[in-house]
């Protein structure tokens, strides 16, 4: 008899010498804080990583402010390296406080580049995305400066970034800065990315790694035909609550569903595959990130290995995109605005947090 191995997620190269999976494993549902309701099954939760690695989809998403998830992943990257199994990629973020922007130092860095290395049990992170809370305090590239001379010691492999606008990922590539990839939010609900960001990226080569893409649950069947709901389970649904609001609203929000499903249905997928490869699809997008709790959301993800939007049914979409606005602004700026509904909802100071609040 001959056995056969399963098909893998398809693979795309951010350098020459590292390559991802296009769906990315997402981690902030997992951190401390972002439950409102229901408590997270931790021990179910490492059974879908772990079967969603033996698939190929092998990089996750973290954060040293995503209270707990570093450690999370590293009790998974123990067990698997004593079982003598693959170990998993890993991308954190370097995000130091809004209270410290003015004030963080080479030690500042360095402590908090290897507490994530001693968190996950690893000896070289695999990217490291940096995130700036504001722009108007000074320090931004020398910090980021910081990060490629940890880079040069052997701590990390690649030096990317986490929502950073057209303007300022312009800045630190001009200053010298290596960034191999953004992480941003873009998907049909926020397009903000395809107005200036998808440009520099045509012309420097960086990728992007986006997140949002379902909209935390919202891009799905469980929404068709439900009323706008007035609470919500998880931090992530109050946030895309705020950009259904600026966008399509509700009933936009419902008919773009029913088309996402009218489009999906006939090809076997989900109206959260069909969004995601709605975001895949466009150019400069190298991987989504999607966020993993449950054992229950590993077949959503393997529904998408070998697949992709057919031209049409893309042209469909942005046909119907094409009479509803998206979110004001750039990549973040919305959600870095003082006194802006998105920035109300923000939690800037984690760094040492230990309940995620």
């Amino acid at each position: 008899m001959i056995m056969t191995q399963a098909p893998l997620m398809d693979r795309i190269h951010i350098t020459e010498d590292y390559d991802v999976p296009r769906v990315i494993n997402g981690g902030w549902q997992l951190s401390a804080g972002h439950a409102l309701e229901r408590p997270l099954d931790l021990a179910d939760a490492s059974r879908a990583f772990n079967r969603l690695i033996d698939m190929g989809f092998d990089t996750f998403d973290c954060a040293d402010i995503y209270t707990g998830v570093e450690d999370f992943f590293g009790g998974i990257i123990r067990e698997r390296r004593k079982a003598g199994l693959r170990l998993p990629q890993i991308h954190t973020k370097f995000v130091p406080d809004l209270n410290d922007l003015a004030n963080v130092t080479p030690a500042y860095v360095e402590n908090i580049i290897t507490r994530s290395l001693r968190r996950l049990g690893v000896e070289r992170l695999d990217a490291v995305q940096f995130h700036w809370w504001d722009y108007s305090v000074p320090g931004m590239v020398d910090v980021a400066g910081e990060l490629v001379r940890l880079q040069e010691k052997g701590l990390i492999r690649l030096i990317s970034t986490t929502n950073f606008n057209a303007v300022e990922l312009r800045k630190l590539i001009d200053a010298g800065i290596p960034v191999a990839t953004n992480q941003c939010q873009y998907s049909v609900l926020d397009r903000r990315p395809a107005m200036r960001l998808e440009r520099l990226c045509r012309e420097t080569g960086v990728k992007l790694l986006c997140y949002g893409t379902i909209a935390g649950g919202f891009m799905s069947e469980k929404w068709l035909g439900a009323p706008k709901p007035d609470h919500f389970e998880n931090r992530s649904l109050v946030k895309y609550a705020l950009v259904i609001e600026d966008s399509l609203r509700w009933e936009g929000f419902q008919a773009l569903l029913a088309l996402m499903k009218e489009i999906g249905d006939p090809l076997g997928l989900s109206i959260a595959n069909v969004s995601t490869l709605w975001t895949l699809s466009r150019p400069e997008v190298a991987a989504a990130i999607i966020g993993t709790r449950s054992s229950r959301h590993v077949d959503g993800n393997a529904a998408l290995i070998g697949r992709t939007l057919p031209p049409e049914a893309v042209a469909r979409i942005d046909a119907f995109l094409a009479g509803f606005p998206t979110v004001d602004g750039d990549c973040f700026d919305l959600e870095r605005l003082d006194g802006s509904k998105h920035r109300a909802i923000m939690r800037m100071n984690l760094v040492n947090s230990v309940d995620g609040k």
